[in-house]
Parts: C-alpha cells; structure tokens; sequence
C-alpha cells in the first residue's frame, strides 16, 4: 500500500513553527510509543535542532513495556530529555513542568543571575496528527484549552495555552512530511489512525496488520479473537496470510452477509478500532536499530 497523504496547511504549519522557534524556549516532541519512527516527523530534527529537546512517549501505556525502555534508551542517548505519557488518562502528564524545568536548568539558572527570577518557561509542542498532542496540553493545563480530537488534522493554527505563572505552551497544528519514502511508515501511521481511513482500502490495511500482528505479538490476537495462527505458507504474501486471518476472525465473531459468506470490511473496521483502543495490549510495531 502507497499510503499518501499530505494537506496543503501543513506546508503552512512548517513555515510557521520555523518563524515562531524564537519565542520559545525548549520543544517538546509528541510521538506514539507504539510507532516511534513512524510517529515523528524526520523535519522537525532539521527545523528544531537548535533548541533542547523533550521527546514525550505518549500512549506508552498501549506500548511494549521493553519497547518504552529502549525507546527512552534511545533517545536520552540523543541528547534528549524522555517522559512516558498516556494523555488521554493524564498518567506521567504530572511530570511534565519538572522534566521542562531540569531541562533548561542551566538556562534558568543564567536567567536568575540576570535577575529574571519568574521568568516563565515558553515550550512549543509539536506531533504528527492524531498523536495525542491537543489531549497532552490540554491535561498538561487542567483545562479543555487546545482542541482534541480522533481525527488526524483537528488543530489547524497556532495558540499559546498558559500552564501556570512559570510556564506557557504553544500547541501547533500536527505536521506530517510529504512523502513517505518506507511503505511500513505509512502502514503504521494508518494502523494507528493518523492517517485517514477513507483515502485508503481499509480490508487491505487490515490484512497487513493481521499478518505484523502474528508475526509479532500472535498470543494478542489468538486471546482476543480466538484464532489458531498458523505459519505462514510458502509463497503466501502478507495480504493474503492476513486476509485468511481476518476471515476467521470474522467468523469468530459471526459477522456474515446474505449468502453466508464473511462480512471482511466489518471486521476489518473492528480489528482497527480495537487495535486503537487498546483491545489488543500493549505493543510496539518499531525498535531502535543495534
């Protein structure tokens, strides 16, 4: 699957994180930990490589508990400061005024001795669509300040969210870069839904995703949908190896249509949802390299 998709305002949204990098000072980085390499935008190093960086290993609840260990590893390795995050029920979202913080000690230290005592701390927030961005700053502000939603794209322009007296964010709207050069890139973006499901064949999607599933975590899918996983037979590609699963697993659960045969697009429909809503465990999709 050629997955593409890039709306005009993000080409905007680039232009405009570049111009307002100077009122800021640190950048706070959104990704899934489910899909760390999938969930980043390869710019955002190029466009904000200058200012301190906290990576935010959102959804690390949905994650691999292995794959969070090697994910923070990783890139405190970097140079970057790490915190594991679920949005969405505001777990390790506490954290985040004193990671900023230790963060940009020495500069709050240089800001101190130049008599600057209260001086709040500016951090932009940046993520690819539908990565828990809008969800993290507004559990991070106690109130409903940035726009959330389930849909890719739902924050389109920029505004400052204030914390509290020492600190203010500014939310972004989500960047996506404009090509994805690595099919699994954008497998996995749609997989987790930051990539919309109506410019794509979602049975297809689903057969993909049946097959990395079995490949990688199959005791997730024999527990929820009671399916014996087989090897995969000689010859047999990715689609057709999860079309197979997506077929009893559709059965399992009694979707049919007239004539008996097994209603694939529903539960192709299912297996994503429940993958997105965390009915499958926890999961990581990409792993540091070495």
């Amino acid at each position: 699957m050629n997955i593409q998709w890039y709306p005009g305002h993000m080409t905007k949204t680039r232009r405009q994180i570049e111009a307002d990098l100077g009122q800021v000072d640190m950048v706070a980085e959104i990704i899934d930990a489910r899909i760390p390499v999938a969930s980043r935008n390869p710019d955002i190093d190029g466009i904000c490589g200058g200012k301190p960086r906290l990576i935010v290993l959102n959804r690390a609840d949905q994650a691999d508990l292995e794959g969070n260990r090697a994910w923070g590893k990783y890139f405190r390795g970097k140079g970057y400061a790490v915190m594991e995050t679920d949005a969405k029920t505001g777990k390790g979202v506490g954290q985040f005024a004193a990671a900023s913080r230790e963060l940009l000690r020495e500069q709050i230290e240089k800001w101190r001795a130049k008599g600057l005592v209260g001086r709040p701390v500016r951090a932009m927030v940046v993520g690819v669509p539908n990565v828990g961005k809008s969800t993290f700053i507004n559990q991070v502000a106690k109130r409903k300040s940035a726009k959330a939603g389930d849909r890719p794209g739902v924050t389109r322009g920029k505004q400052w969210v204030t914390v509290d007296q020492g600190m203010s964010l500014l939310d972004t709207p989500g960047i996506l870069w404009p090509k994805f050069e690595d099919e699994r890139v954008g497998l996995h973006l749609a997989y987790t839904g930051a990539v919309k499901d109506d410019i794509m064949d979602v049975e297809t999607l689903a057969c993909r995703l049946m097959d990395d599933m079995a490949q990688r975590y199959p005791l997730a899918l024999t527990e929820r949908y009671r399916l014996e996983i087989s090897p995969k037979g000689a010859g047999m590609d990715s689609v057709a190896y999860g079309y197979e699963l997506l077929q009893a697993a559709g059965a399992k659960r009694g979707f049919r249509i007239s004539g008996g045969d097994v209603d694939t697009e529903r539960m192709a429909h299912i297996l994503l949802d429940e993958l997105r809503g965390g009915k499958l465990g926890r999961f990581t999709l990409e792993w540091p390299e070495g």
